[in-house]
């Protein structure tokens, strides 16, 4: 009986975690880095042309010279979210 009651437990604690696919966008996403679109606030102007979820890229250098692309979601309100962050090697061995 105690073991039942523990594995429930566990298993509705593991659940309490999972999410949806419609609430994909809902979270906080990535925190904003300097050059990043929203890293002082959300911008002035809002995207009303392009479509609620939908995605485009922002390519910019940090401070340590580094190239970064971060991938952007529309959320309903028309705020911007940061989906994905990938940092580019500054040495590639298949340069010549």
């Amino acid at each position: 009986m105690r073991r039942s009651m523990g594995l429930q437990l566990v298993l509705a604690i593991a659940l309490t975690g999972c999410t949806t696919g419609a609430d994909s966008y809902s979270s906080a996403g990535l925190a904003p880095v300097p050059g990043s679109i929203t890293y002082e606030g959300q911008p002035r102007t809002k995207l009303t042309k392009s479509p609620v979820g939908s995605s485009f890229p922002h390519t910019f250098t940090d401070q340590w010279g580094r190239q970064v692309e971060e991938i952007y979601i529309i959320r309903p309100d028309r705020s911007l979210l940061i989906a994905e962050r990938h940092y580019r090697p500054v040495f590639s061995l298949d340069d010549d």
